[in-house]
């Protein structure tokens, strides 16, 4: 059975490529901006521990992931509790928020890819973190990305290069 994909690939209004990705959580909207925005809720779905100095042109500091070295990234624009974009290695992150009824938030995250052919790649990836947001959203936990390699991102994987997403960058941590 092939993985339910809920990423879209896209080719922004600037000519750039993405993945985009929508769900919507049952909790205010300053409560998912926390877990978007809190280092401690963040690491628990997010691939790397991220550290906000929460202004445009601030610095993120990545750290935790064993399959990439610690690194920093810049904010890039900071609207909260509505957005937060930054740049990550050779990508952007953008997420948005919007409250499409009482207690409920819409969460958005768009990766801007800095390569193309990272989509079916990244797409996985962010399959896994969400899922590991959702289950943490619902009071639950999950490994998401840090479950290693018992993670499905492969399954996620191969289902985006069956469906034509550009693919082929190489997958850290991964075999060859």
């Amino acid at each position: 059975m092939a993985a339910d994909l809920t990423g879209t690939y896209l080719t922004l209004d600037d000519g750039r490529p993405a993945v985009r990705f929508s769900r919507v959580h049952d909790h205010p909207i300053d409560r998912v901006w926390r877990f978007v925005t809190d280092p401690d809720e963040l690491a628990a779905w997010f691939p790397s521990r991220a550290e906000f100095d929460l202004r445009p042109g601030g610095t993120v500091r990545f750290s935790g992931d064993p399959n990439m070295p610690e690194s920093t990234g810049t904010v890039l624009a900071v609207d909260a509790p509505r957005h937060l974009s930054f740049a990550w290695g050779g990508d952007e992150l953008r997420f948005d928020l919007e409250e499409p009824g009482e207690g409920r938030t819409r969460f958005t995250l768009t990766n801007v890819l800095g390569e193309r052919n990272a989509a079916a790649r990244n797409g996985a990836g962010w399959e896994v973190c969400l899922a590991a947001l959702e289950a943490k959203s619902r009071g639950g936990r999950s490994e998401g990305p840090h479950a290693g390699p018992t993670a499905p991102w492969k399954e996620y994987y191969e289902a985006y290069v069956e469906a034509g997403v550009p693919s082929g960058a190489p997958v850290p941590g991964a075999d060859a």
